[in-house]
């Protein structure tokens, strides 16, 4: 059975930086990224990178963020840089093939 274990979330200030990490037993998938889940609000996109390193990006955290993965260590970063209180929320690694696949999620709280 497939698991995505995420660590790296925390607390830091408005204008600093975090970096997320994501593991995955099993298969390699074809595309892996994150998305995140703000109190009261539906669970969006992230960002995104294929096996192929190409990567995809929302908008609001674009210039930002940066998206990485490491094929042989089956792995996914998410370099998060001038965080704003707005990205306040619960982040979850996913990964896609035919389904998908969600890691528990880990908090991340940027304060003003």
């Amino acid at each position: 059975q497939v698991q995505l274990v995420e660590s790296g979330g925390g607390l830091v200030q408005a204008g600093g930086s975090l970096k997320l990490s994501c593991g995955a037993s099993g298969s390699i998938f074809p595309i892996m990224g994150w998305y995140r889940q703000a109190p009261g609000k539906q669970r969006e996109l992230v960002a995104t990178v294929t096996i192929r390193g190409t990567t995809n990006y929302a908008d609001s955290v674009k210039g930002r963020f940066t998206i990485s993965r490491d094929n042989a260590k089956n792995t996914v970063d998410l370099q998060m840089n001038s965080l704003k209180p707005e990205d306040t929320a619960v982040y979850y690694c996913n990964a896609r093939s035919v389904g998908d696949v969600w890691g528990k999620g880990t908090l991340v709280t940027v304060s003003s």
